[in-house]
């Protein structure tokens, strides 16, 4: 049985180990170390202090997760959020990426969001590290490319750009 419902502190460990091997084996996260389980469960109380973090679990297993946060440090950006979604490495392709953005969609219309936004490291040339698939996941389910910055960042040795991507949720 699938459900989604909001993450807990206590998910960190399971959420640091879907995390950790896109920190040590991809690109897709810029981070070079595995935050520590302390500093991740930390980072899951700050975000849901004010934004949705949710948790996709089968059969009691947490396969993936996505949060919303801060896009801009300005009160005119308060309808405005970032976006960043992790899926098992083994569970990719099975919908879990779409089932969880579908419930943060909803979740973020009930808090007044209007607008998604999601930063995605992009290769310059798609390699063994880093491919166009989140680019593409990101375009099914809505988002439009609205920048590109180039070069931006460097993970093993090589350099990467990092794109923008925009879904309108609601226009008030």
């Amino acid at each position: 049985m699938i459900s989604i419902r909001s993450a807990r502190p206590d998910d960190a460990p399971r959420l640091l180990e879907i995390y950790s091997y896109y920190v040590r084996n991809t690109a897709i996260s810029f981070e070079y170390e595995v935050p520590g389980e302390d500093e991740f469960r930390g980072r899951i109380e700050k975000t849901l202090e004010k934004y949705p973090y949710l948790v996709l679990e089968e059969d009691g297993v947490i396969e993936g997760y996505c949060y919303a946060g801060v896009f801009k440090a300005r009160a005119a950006y308060d309808r405005s959020c970032e976006v960043s979604i992790y899926v098992d490495k083994d569970s990719r392709g099975r919908g879990y990426g779409r089932m969880l953005y579908s419930e943060l969609e909803k979740e973020l219309l009930k808090r007044g969001m209007l607008n998604m936004y999601a930063c995605i490291a992009d290769p310059v040339v798609p390699d063994e590290y880093l491919d166009r698939s989140s680019e593409l996941f990101h375009e099914k389910e809505g988002f439009a490319k609205v920048g590109e910055f180039h070069r931006c960042g460097i993970k093993f040795g090589r350099f990467y750009n990092m794109i923008w991507m925009e879904k309108i949720l609601a226009v008030n």
